[in-house]
């Protein structure tokens, strides 16, 4: 298997847990020291209760990966957002980059755009 097969294939993995809420299985995926940037936090618990917000907010939120690109041991995700009602139909996407170690997850940057106004991750996690 490539860089590019075990990344993308973490990223669906991680994808998977999240859209069918098995949040303790996602956290084998990032390493102890996991850093998220928008989160501005070590560890995945904060990841793990960003994660129940929005699906508590929007229980049918779900994200599918549209393109996973891979460049060393960065792996970039554009994913579409599924399960948010807009009031102008874009759907929301999210845009992710993930620093990967050791097959785990190790760093994260992210972003979104399409959400309705106060209801992007940035809004509900902030």
């Amino acid at each position: 298997m490539t860089a590019r097969d075990e990344a993308s294939a973490l990223i669906q993995r991680m994808q998977e847990c999240f859209n069918t809420r098995r949040f303790d299985q996602a956290a084998d995926l990032h390493t102890p020291g996991f850093f998220s940037h928008p989160l501005g936090t070590t560890g995945f618990a904060a990841g793990k209760d960003a994660w129940r917000t929005l699906t508590a907010r929007f229980p049918g939120i779900r994200v599918v990966a549209q393109d996973i690109l891979v460049d060393g041991d960065k792996a970039a995700v554009r994913s579409t957002v599924e399960g948010i009602e807009t009031t102008d139909g874009v759907q929301p996407m999210l845009f992710e980059i993930f620093r990967i170690d050791d097959g785990r997850f190790a760093e994260m940057w992210g972003a979104s755009t399409g959400f309705p106004p106060l209801v992007s991750p940035e809004e509900v996690l902030g």
